[in-house]
Order: structure tokens, then C-alpha cells, then sequence
């Protein structure tokens, strides 16, 4: 028998696709035994998924190393298509450009999308020949590494509808409690759990992609190939998500409904996302303005923040049109894009003027940005990514441990993303450290969730998102003074799959100022919907660990842990930051990407809640001081005297040596000066650790400006 992808195998009629495999043995026999193609019949070009990569070193540790093809072309007989035809096939991992040939004719691309999803392409008429074919699929474009999987090839000689024609499915998603019909996310797979193909189109109603559906009013019907499918309805973190399987016959016309319930109470926040995106608007990714406002409704962002690149763009008129603004309160923001870094600031006025986004450096961007009327927020966007050849915390002009910019250039923003699900990074905790040493410098940046969502489905709008303190009665009136000017004082949540709550004494939350006090008593809360676990808490003061515990997480809805900590007395002021973790969503009704620029092959994905800051006030001085204002006080007052500066150091924490550390370099004391170097021999234990991480941060800062 030949190789089982160079085999042409017949799909008898009335076979639904999900059967596929069940005849494949069958379908092989009968061809090695008889070896032609009837004319009329579907073919399956090849029963196997493939791995490719065109170029370059593997992008993920689940691929080999080596084996793969570089592309893939495969010869099958069929008849002459006089009518439009259609090609099957299965992707997974794909996320660079890849044609589709038949015969030299481009049918179209792969879709940039990491999720396991089926692909329908039309054949034009005369496009197959009678007898021998030939179909390519191979990188087109720029030759960036991609690993991909790619198979399962059927080619049918009925059109798109036809091929999808089988049978019909109803579907009506409701609220669990009061039975009405909710805003949601609808995933449809098979039993290999591959996103679907349907007749679904996008409407005023409905936003649709390959086996996703976001439904404004809760309903919607379709027609699919016969098979064996598994539903599943949600709508975002904070509810629950039901399952169906459902077993469709050729003819039949069948009707399911499914139930949610909201499982995770944030009462007293509303669910933001402070960076959103259109196709309409930005130009790239694949979502509408129209599907946009589907996709917020069905995720429950109550307070959208639209941030479409150098544009201010008002969701009010397009809301009400499509009725769906009783689900949130949008706000006009926008992305400010330019060379050195990309800016989301917000409000500003739709016909307002602009922030000058071609500026030549940070001086200038915030100027403009500023300047704009009515902006209250600035947010330091994505600050470990490439654009246009500039990486705002790149270490060759960024020290992370201290928020030290060793180019001068000073960062004016009050915000910065933390958690961006459209642009995750290999560490997740890289950015916290970012930010902790940002705090650490005297930067105050409220902490950000968001999505940077340009799409429907292929990176979810507000699966990363920010809980702002405000009254959340009704999403249609929030107050947006009031809750921008709480986001502005870090009165704030962040969510990735898990919500963190902590007070301080009984309290004090993130934003707030704990008075002085002997005792520190911390309270935390983790909780999350029932197909989320956690397994871990950390408690941070200053960037540095000072707890940590398992979480042996509940299976229901709700609370997964909670507990209370007492700390011992601290020695200055400091920011609390509590982080909960735990294993990442992979199901298809929620699922969390990969690295948008991955630093290594390998990668383990994480679901992650945590606080804004609470700021304790050890001095009782009624303000906050941060680790910065502590050393140049210290530095100041021992100007000359290394070991007296080291000395008095012994009395704080370990991010007020770092800082130290910095203002020293600064004033022309190498971290490797040889008498530092001897004298922090007989230094106190947190003054040499401090000492120690900041010389090892400068070497590695300097090796990176010297070699790019």
C-alpha cells in the first residue's frame, strides 16, 4: 500500500466529516484493491496531520526539533470540478502566513490563528483536472519560524454550503437563575476537539469565526455536517461554562439550551479593558466594529476602553444601534503608536485633536499626550515587546531591578500593562518585576490587565483585564470621572483567570495608605469560575517574596482559597502586592495563548489574579515614601563615607540598597569598586544581596549595549 498521505482515498456519500476516520481502514482497502476514483466522489486527500516549518529553529518544545517538511505538497486524482468545489482542512499552531495551492491557483491562507480549528476553501470552477492534482501548502511572505500542523485534507465536489448542508442546530444560551437569554461565547468542536466549520455568518446579532460565536441575544441556528459535537457556552471569567454533546443525523434539525450562572463575585468593580482594537479602525487582525461590540457584550466588559492606533473612535452611536449598550459603559480612548513605545491614554474626544504620535522621544510624546483635552490616564503599553526595532525595558537602556532608564529619558506615564493576553510574555512575572522596581524608583503606575484584542476569537477580548473600585450596579451608568480617577490611584484588580483580593488591618485595599502599626494583618482572596484551578499565592513588599503558600483549590465556582497572614513589623514603607497562579486554560472555550515574542522554546501557561498595591506606612509619616527616597536621603546624608552609607543601610529593606546601588553608579562608584567590593564583605545581609543583584543587572545591561 502507498504512504497514506500520497493515497487517494473516496469519502462515500452520506458520510458525515467527524466519520471520517471511523471508514478510514475501509475506505484503504477498497482502494488498494480497486485503485480509481468514481466520478462525483469526495477525496480524501490525506488522513494525517503534518508538522511544517519552512525556516529557522523550532518555535515550541511540543515540536521535534528536526523531521519536519518545509511544506507540503501532495498529487490526487479526481474528476473536473465544472462547479465550485471545496477543500478541507485541519490547522493547528499557525501564525505566519501559509498559502494554499491547487494546481498553481492560490485558494487562500491558512488563518493566523494558534487554536485547532477546521478550514473550508473554495475551489473555483475548472480548477481540478481530470486524473492526476497536485495541492501545496507552503509559507508565503516573510520566512519567520512557525511550526505548524496541518492535515486531514478532504476535497469535496459540492460547494461550501453544500458540504456544510447536513443538518441543523439551534442553540439558546440563558441565564441559569432567571432563565433569560444572556450575551455570550458559544465554541463549538468535534470529537477530535477541532473549532468547526458552520454555516454561521456574522450579523447585527451574532460575531462568528470557525466554531466560535458570540451571541448579543442568546440565540442562534446554523447548518453543520452530521456528526458528534460538543457545545460549550460561556461568558467570560466571571461565569461558569455549560457543556452539550450533541449527535447529529443527516436531516436532522435539532435544539439545544444551555444554562450559565455568574460564579465569581466582584462586587464593588467593574470589569475594564483598557487596550481594544478594529479591523475597521487599526487595520489589522480580523474583527469589525459592529462584531466588536458582540464580542464585549458576550465576554462582560462593563467598561471598554476603545484604543484603535492614532485614532479616537466613540462606541456610544454603534452600541445602542446594535443593543447592547445596557452591558457597558464604553470610554473614547486611543492607542498612541510611535517609534519609541505605543501609549494608551484615555478619555479624549472623538473629534478632539490627536497626540502627536511622530515625535522624536518621550519628552515630546508626553507633551502631546498631555496636552490632548480631558486625558487622565497614560498607560505604558506592552513594554518587553518589539515595535519598529525599539523595546521600551529592553536591558540595554532598562534596569528592571531598580526602573532605572540609562538613556535619560523619563517615563511620565501613571499606568502600565502588566498582564497583556494578546501579547503574553515567556516569564509572566517578568513584568511584575518591571513594575516593582518602577514603584521602587518613585514611578507610581497603576497595574493593567487587558487583551490587546484585534480579533473575534484568536486572542479574546478582556481575557486579561483590569477590575477598576467603582459602583458596578449598572454597567450602563457607570460613573466614568469617578472610576478613571480610582483607576489613576491604583484602586485596582487585575485578572487573568483568577481574582485576588486582599485588605490590609481589616481595611486598607490597593491605593490606599495603611496607617503606622505594630501589627500587619493580611487578608486574602482568591477566587475564580469552576473550569479554573489555583495552585499557588505569593505575598511581595517592595518586589521581594515575604510569603508564599499552596493553594489546594476548590472544584466549584467561587472562592478557591482564602486566609489571613500576619507580618512581622516592616522596617520602611513598602507596597503589598498579593499574586495568585495556577495552571492555564487549553479548552477551546477559553483558551490562553502562547508567547507573542518568546524568549525560549519552552513555555508553561498560567492563569494568574493579583492586587494593585497597598502601600504600608512604616515611618508615620502619612505619606508614601518609596525605596528611592530612602537611599538618596541615606546617600545624601554620607556622601564620602561608603561604610557609613553601608552601615545605615542594614536598617531598611533590600530594594532601598538597590536603589542605593543606582544613585552610587550614578555619582561615578562602579557596582565593582574595588573598596565597595570589600567593604560590603562585612555588610549586613539584605545591603549585600542588594549590592550583589545590582552589579550582576549592570553587567548584563552593559554586555547588551555593547553587542547590539
Amino acid at each position: 500500500m502507498a504512504p497514506l498521505n500520497e493515497t487517494v482515498m473516496k469519502l462515500p456519500a452520506g458520510k458525515s466529516l467527524v466519520m471520517m476516520k471511523q471508514t478510514l481502514l475501509t475506505l484503504l482497502f477498497s482502494l488498494a484493491v480497486t485503485g480509481t476514483v468514481m466520478a462525483g466522489e469526495s477525496v480524501i486527500v490525506t488522513s494525517k496531520m503534518i508538522h511544517l516549518r519552512s525556516a529557522g529553529e523550532r518555535e515550541w518544545s511540543t515540536f521535534p526539533e528536526s523531521g519536519q517538511q518545509k511544506e507540503l505538497s501532495v498529487p490526487f486524482e479526481a474528476e473536473a470540478n465544472p462547479s465550485e468545489a471545496t477543500l478541507l482542512l485541519r490547522q493547528d499552531d499557525v501564525k505566519q502566513g501559509w498559502s494554499v495551492e491547487l494546481n498553481g491557483t492560490v485558494l487562500g491562507k491558512l488563518v493566523p490563528d494558534a487554536n485547532d480549528q477546521q478550514l473550508l476553501l473554495a475551489v473555483p470552477p475548472n480548477t481540478v483536472k481530470t486524473g492526476k492534482n497536485q495541492l501545496r501548502i507552503f509559507q508565503s511572505g516573510k520566512l519567520d519560524p512557525d511550526d505548524i500542523r496541518v492535515g486531514e485534507i478532504v476535497y469535496f465536489p459540492g460547494s461550501k454550503q453544500q458540504v456544510l448542508a447536513e443538518a441543523q442546530l439551534s442553540i439558546e444560551v440563558v441565564d441559569g437563575q432567571s432563565g433569560k437569554p444572556l450575551p455570550c461565547r458559544v465554541t463549538i468542536v468535534n470529537i477530535d476537539k477541532t473549532l468547526v466549520a458552520t454555516t454561521a455568518q456574522s450579523n447585527e446579532r451574532q460575531a462568528v469565526r470557525t466554531g466560535v460565536m458570540y451571541l448579543s441575544e442568546g440565540k442562534t441556528q446554523f447548518r453543520l455536517p452530521a456528526g458528534t459535537y460538543i457545545i460549550a457556552a460561556g461568558r467570560g471569567f466571571e461565569y461558569g461554562v455549560d457543556f452539550r454533546t450533541v449527535e447529529l443525523k443527516v436531516g436532522d434539525e435539532k435544539k439545544v439550551q444551555l444554562k450559565i450562572n455568574r460564579e465569581v463575585d466582584t462586587k464593588g468593580y467593574v470589569s475594564c479593558d483598557t487596550h481594544i482594537h478594529t479591523l475597521t479602525h487599526s487595520g489589522h487582525g480580523d474583527c469589525s466594529m459592529e462584531e466588536r461590540m458582540l464580542t464585549l457584550a458576550g465576554e462582560q466588559i462593563e467598561f471598554p476602553i476603545a484604543t484603535d492606533h492614532n485614532k479616537q473612535i466613540d462606541y456610544e452611536p454603534l452600541s445602542r444601534k446594535l443593543n447592547v449598550r445596557q452591558y457597558f459603559t464604553p470610554v473614547i480612548g486611543n492607542e498612541v503608536t510611535t517609534k519609541w513605545g505605543h501609549f494608551n491614554v484615555f478619555p479624549v474626544q472623538a473629534e478632539g485633536p490627536i497626540p502627536d504620535y511622530k515625535l522624536p522621544d518621550w519628552d515630546g510624546v508626553f507633551d502631546s499626550i498631555y496636552e490632548t483635552p480631558n486625558v487622565k490616564v497614560a498607560i505604558l503599553n506592552h513594554a518587553r515587546d518589539i515595535h519598529s526595532k525599539y523595546r521600551p525595558f529592553d536591558p540595554r537602556n532598562h534596569l528592571s531591578l531598580t526602573g532605572e532608564n540609562l538613556d535619560g529619558w523619563r517615563l511620565r506615564a501613571n499606568a502600565m500593562e502588566i498582564i497583556n493576553s494578546g501579547a503574553t510574555q515567556t516569564d509572566f512575572m517578568q513584568l511584575y518585576c518591571d513594575w516593582f522596581g518602577a514603584l521602587n524608583r518613585g514611578l507610581f503606575l497603576t497595574p493593567v490587565g487587558c487583551s490587546d484584542s484585534h480579533d473575534v476569537s484568536r486572542y479574546i477580548v478582556g481575557q486579561a483585564r483590569t477590575y477598576i473600585q467603582a459602583d458596578d450596579k449598572d454597567p450602563a451608568k457607570i460613573d466614568v470621572s469617578q472610576t478613571i480617577q480610582n483607576f489613576v490611584d491604583g484602586k485596582v484588580l487585575l485578572s487573568y483567570g483568577l481574582f485576588t483580593q486582599i485588605k490590609v488591618n481589616g481595611k486598607y485595599g490597593p491605593g490606599e495608605l495603611v496607617p503606622a502599626s505594630e501589627d500587619l494583618e493580611v487578608s486574602l482572596t482568591v477566587s475564580g469560575p469552576w473550569w479554573v484551578s489555583a495552585d499557588q499565592i505569593s505575598l511581595y513588599a517592595n518586589g521581594e517574596l515575604v510569603r508564599r503558600e499552596k493553594i489546594d483549590s476548590k472544584d466549584q465556582g467561587g472562592v478557591k482559597w482564602e486566609g489571613t497572614w500576619k507580618l512581622k513589623p516592616l522596617p520602611n514603607d513598602c507596597h503589598l502586592v498579593a499574586i495568585a497562579t495556577g495552571l492555564g486554560v487549553s479548552g477551546l472555550y477559553w483558551p490562553l495563548a502562547k508567547p507573542y515574542q518568546p524568549d525560549a522554546p519552552e513555555y508553561k501557561s498560567h492563569v494568574v489574579g493579583s492586587t494593585g498595591a497597598v502601600w504600608i506606612d512604616a515611618d508615620a509619616d502619612g505619606k508614601k515614601t518609596t525605596a528611592h527616597a530612602y537611599a538618596e536621603r541615606l546617600v545624601t546624608q554620607h556622601p564620602d563615607d561608603l561604610e557609613a552609607l553601608l552601615k545605615s543601610l542594614a536598617d531598611y529593606d533590600q530594594a532601598v540598597s538597590l536603589q542605593a546601588a543606582s544613585l552610587l553608579r550614578a555619582r561615578g562608584v562602579s557596582p565593582f569598586d574595588p573598596e565597595l567590593t570589600k567593604l560590603l564583605q562585612d555588610a549586613a545581609r539584605p545591603v549585600q544581596i542588594g549590592f550583589g543583584l545590582y552589579a550582576e543587572a549592570w553587567r548584563s545591561s552593559q554586555i547588551a549595549r555593547a553587542t547590539n
